[in-house]
């Protein structure tokens, strides 16, 4: 089994923040790949469904915590524990302000960078979980940040964001698979960021 996490605040309040992007990644994926109904489980709105890979179906649990984003991990590890899941099955998709808007990594292991359900999680499964970095760019100024990652997405950002996240679940089979590498690649291909101008590339990758 591979879980899958999409981070976010729970809410109506919360729902279109760019903070809730990582909600917004589970929901296409569930729709694309049409996933069984939600329901509560592991303190989280959970699905479980399939996704084809050339290697055949992999039974996927795809997850939102409810316990608000800095308590992430304490969801996905009482997951990942009761399924006996290894780390490494582990996908978490979340905003990364240090990524312009519309880029998209994916890494294995390493720091928070600031993420605060991503150490959340670090803290419940160690490191070495997987991360889909959903770029939503930098607001220039430390003081900024908060009010950035839990404003509401512009109108003239809907068109990458739409993109990005079909792309996500379009291309879910590479992940799902394990190779992270063309995952990453075919996300990309498939919804190419907006350009911006240097000073705002420079501020936000």
């Amino acid at each position: 089994m591979i879980i899958i996490a999409g981070l976010g605040n729970p809410g109506p309040k919360y729902q279109n923040n760019r903070h809730n992007i990582g909600f917004m990644a589970a929901d296409a994926i569930a729709d694309r790949w049409r996933f069984g109904a939600a329901r509560a489980k592991f303190q989280s709105v959970v699905a479980e469904g399939e996704v084809q890979t050339p290697a055949g179906a992999q039974r996927v649990l795809l997850m939102k915590p409810q316990t608000y984003m800095n308590e992430s991990g304490r969801a996905v590890g009482e997951a990942a524990r009761f399924y006996k899941v290894d780390p490494s099955q582990v996908i978490v998709f979340h905003d990364e302000i240090d990524l312009a808007p519309g880029r998209f990594r994916m890494k294995l292991g390493g720091g928070a960078a600031g993420q605060n359900g991503v150490r959340s999680l670090i803290s419940q499964l160690g490191p070495d979980f997987r991360r889909a970095r959903m770029g939503i760019g930098h607001p220039g100024e430390k003081h900024l940040v908060m009010p950035h990652v839990l404003g509401d997405f512009h109108k003239a950002e809907l068109g990458w964001l739409e993109a990005m996240l079909n792309a996500c679940a379009d291309a879910l089979p590479f992940a799902v698979a394990g190779d992270d590498e063309r995952y990453q690649a075919e996300v990309m291909r498939l919804a190419p960021a907006p350009k911006f101008s240097p000073r705002q590339a420079a501020r936000g990758e």
